[in-house]
């Protein structure tokens, strides 16, 4: 069995603010961590737990992704697209973009498009990234 993780999971974990539910997370990540669980993290729970932890938990743009992108790496996670994702917190962690526009270059890059946008921030960053 495949289960999804939903942002508040990732958040629990994360946080620690919640004994109860840290607690039952904790041994679910325990079992994707040791690849007995298998776990699939969507991109839009990625970038909502990008949002909130550093607009309401002021968490840095870094510790953002190093904390998601560990969390993608555990071998029980399955997603198919979980290097670009852990790529795209890299890009995030280390630049001023957004997070969506980092997976935007990230999987324009593996895919090897051209991304179409009005925004030159965003068309430097691809070309830096290719």
């Amino acid at each position: 069995m495949i289960f999804y993780l939903d942002t508040n999971a990732v958040l629990r974990y994360l946080l620690n603010d919640n004994d109860e539910q840290f607690k039952k997370v904790s041994a679910f990540l325990k079992g994707v961590f040791v690849g007995s669980t298998k776990a699939v993290i969507l991109e839009s729970v990625i970038v909502e737990c990008v949002h909130v932890l550093t607009k309401f938990y002021r968490v840095t743009r870094l510790e953002t992704a190093e904390k998601l992108a560990a969390i993608l790496n555990y071998r029980g996670v399955v997603n198919q697209d979980r290097q670009e994702l852990a790529r795209a917190l890299q890009l995030y962690g280390e630049s001023s973009l957004d997070i969506v526009d980092c997976i935007l270059v990230v999987k324009t890059e593996k895919e090897q498009r051209t991304l179409f946008t009005f925004d030159e921030k965003l068309k430097k960053m691809q070309k830096k990234w290719r």
